[in-house]
């Protein structure tokens, strides 16, 4: 067989993926219709967290919900046909929302965010892309006294048990870091650990680069068909086929179909996201990311202007564009800070891969021997991507993996 192993999707975790295997001596090819990091990996806040130890839970407190009905939030939307179509999913997660089960699933959920920093690190330093990354955290700011006290608490409560720093700012402290933004704030939450990349697809770009230095093949073109060849597997790419051993199926949101033409199925749901790129207007100035943490957006300072990324659209993944959550965003965000004009022709959209127990698939799938999974990270496929790469590495190649990776497995579902 001419390859050893191709992976299928070259975002940040298939990307991560296929470095990790081709740094440990594995001859590997990498394969997607577009260039390295140009779908949801492209389209993030850019943000490599190590604070964000507890997943998005679904909301479970009558409020929330009846203020989430009108669907007029910033910071979540959703498709009545959507809801209906992944009725089953959302119930799941509803469900694994509840506090008893919710907080098992913290610890796994945390191993990974843990352990995220670390692995970025290593490939940074691989890839020479040390001018992408700040690391100076990011403000997660607040409107009301409630909201504040209530988040410094719960900011306490992750410090002790994870071991996460942060500092409390009031609204002169704020107002010292970040000038420009409105007066009406009255404190944050400085997130100390985490980076931030002032260009999300070009940091996966530089990966991938790195990657390919390392003797790794990068074919561009879109999978076709996906099936058993003897003792290994062959990809159908745009007409040609493509035989391995091995198959690494990280194709985000587009996986579980995939995987599902094999026999698993994983009950995959979409969040979409949309960013938009300003200028600042009357020379205000913004240097660090910014979580308007009550409306539901946020705001970063990076290489192609002022990104203002919105919160969560449940819908389909191949539902038609609809611009009103941004537009309510941005209408949040101009009253937050100054924005000047639009910067990109059009907004971008992109969808987050969302499991109902919030951890993503990671692993081999039982009875199909050669096949291994790396999906469904949710909101944080740009943060776990490394350490995804290094524990399937890991597991491919018979080791021990530093983390227990029984939670993350196919068949939990």
């Amino acid at each position: 067989m001419p390859h050893d192993i191709v992976v299928l999707g070259a975002g940040m975790v298939g990307v991560s993926a296929a470095w990790h295997l081709q740094a440990r001596g594995h001859r590997v090819t990498l394969v997607d219709r577009c260039e390295p990091g140009r779908e949801t990996s492209f389209g993030n806040a850019g943000i490599i967290q190590s604070e964000a130890v507890r997943p998005y839970a679904f909301p479970r407190d009558l409020m929330t919900l009846v203020r989430v009905l009108p669907n007029r939030r910033v910071d979540i939307r959703y498709r009545p046909g959507a809801l209906v179509e992944s009725a089953v999913p959302l119930l799941q997660y509803w469900r694994n929302s509840a506090p008893d089960r919710y907080e098992r699933l913290v610890p796994e959920y945390a191993a990974l965010i843990r352990r995220a920093q670390s692995s970025h690190a290593e490939m940074i330093s691989a890839a020479n892309a040390d001018t992408l990354i700040r690391k100076e955290g990011y403000l997660e700011v607040f409107r009301t006294v409630k909201a504040f006290e209530a988040a410094c608490q719960d900011a306490e409560q992750i410090a002790s048990r994870f071991g996460v720093r942060f500092r409390a700012l009031d609204a002169k402290a704020l107002r010292r870091m970040e000038p420009d933004l409105t007066e009406r704030l009255v404190g944050a939450i400085h997130w100390i650990e985490p980076w931030t990349a002032t260009d999300p697809g070009a940091l996966v770009a530089a990966y991938a680069e790195s990657f390919k230095a390392l003797g790794g093949q990068l074919v561009r073109g879109s999978l076709q068909e996906l099936s058993r060849k003897g003792e290994g597997w062959q990809a159908t790419i745009d007409g040609k086929d493509v035989v391995a051993r091995q198959v690494v199926l990280a194709m985000g949101p587009w996986s579980a179909q995939w995987l599902a033409k094999q026999g698993p199925a994983v009950p995959l749901f979409v969040k979409r996201g949309h960013h938009m790129h300003y200028s600042p207007r009357g020379g205000a100035v913004l240097t660090h990311w910014v979580l308007d943490a009550e409306v539901g957006y946020l705001l970063a300072p990076m290489r192609a202007g002022i990104r203002l990324t919105t919160g969560a659209e449940l819908t389909a993944q191949e539902s038609p564009p609809s611009y009103r959550q941004l537009a309510a965003a941005e209408a949040a965000a101009r009253e937050f800070f100054p924005l000047g004009d639009r910067l990109d022709p059009k907004p971008w959209m992109g969808g987050r891969p969302c499991t109902p127990d919030m951890k993503p698939v990671i692993g081999s799938v039982a009875d199909l021997p050669g096949l291994w999974v790396a999906f469904g990270h949710g909101h944080q496929g740009f943060t776990l991507g490394p350490i995804t790469g290094k524990l399937l590495g890991q597991m491919m190649d018979g080791e021990t993996p530093d983390v227990d990776m029984g939670p993350y497995r196919v068949e939990r579902f």
